[in-house]
This record gives C-alpha cells, structure tokens and sequence, in this order.
C-alpha cells in the first residue's frame, strides 16, 4: 500500500486558518463530501467520536484524524496544510498544521491500521514536513506525499 492508493490528487488542500479542532473537522467533511461522496454529517460525527477516545494529535504540528465509516469498501484519505496552525490537543502540546484525515470501512481490520502505519510513518519524516511546510501548491504537495511514499515501500 502507498499513499497514492488513499490519497485522490483532489483531496489535498491549503488552508489559511481554521479556529478549532471542530472546524477543521468541517473542512474535512467539506473535502469528504466532495472528494468520496461521503455525507458530512457522518464524518464530523465519526471523527468527534474517535477523538473523544484521545487525541489524534501525534506531535510535532501532525494530526493523524481517523474513523470507521458506514459504506465505504476501502480507506481513503485526505490531506490538509494549514497556515496557521491550531491546537488540536496534541500529545507534546504543539499546535498542528499537517492534518491528514484516514477514513475506513467499519470491518477494515488490519488494513486501516496499516494506512494509519504508513502515514505516520511518512509523517514522522521532517524532511517530508519540511517540504510540506514549505509548498502551497496542492499539486506539489500531492507530489511530495506520493514519492515519499513510494521511496518508503522501495
């Protein structure tokens, strides 16, 4: 599995600023509507209840947002850069700009958890991030998640 078999080109987008975890939760529906057909009201519900289990802030300005979904037949994902970062309770308390939301069938089993593997470790990487930070172009952030991945599964 890569990132390019979760990630449509069309689910990347740059934000300017988003003004609390809840509503970063929106934009991610917004995309989930449009990108995957999915109902919005579904994911925000989704997602509230995965974070009330703990926070999906991994460190480092990345969050990791993620749930099962009614309907889906395979995990996809979406990816966000934001300008100005926003406390998503975060377990080293830094405020996160890198959202990369993971949505799998309710009975997905181990392959939601190796999507999740494999984003963060492609999170983990600071050069990646650095890079990620550094670009606003949708097109070129695409480009650098995908070849990090790919990079990674060689």
């Amino acid at each position: 599995m890569t990132i390019q078999d979760i990630l449509p080109a069309a689910g990347i987008k740059v934000i300017a600023a988003a003004s609390s975890k809840k509503r970063m939760f929106h934009d991610i529906a917004d995309m989930a509507e449009s990108c995957f057909g999915m109902r919005q009201s579904v994911v925000i519900d989704a997602l509230v209840d995965r974070e009330s289990l703990g926070p999906t802030g991994v460190g480092h300005g990345v969050a990791l947002p993620h749930a099962r979904l009614p309907g889906l037949e395979q995990v996809c994902g979406l990816f966000l850069r934001v300008k100005k970062p926003l406390d998503f309770d975060s377990v080293d308390r830094q405020p996160v700009d890198l959202v990369f939301a993971l949505f799998a069938p309710e009975d997905a089993g181990v392959i939601h958890l190796k999507a999740l593997a494999l984003v963060s470790r492609t999170l983990r990487d600071e050069g990646i991030c650095a890079k990620l930070r550094a670009n606003e172009d949708p097109s070129t952030i695409y480009t650098i998640l995908t070849e990090a991945s790919s990079a990674q599964a060689a």
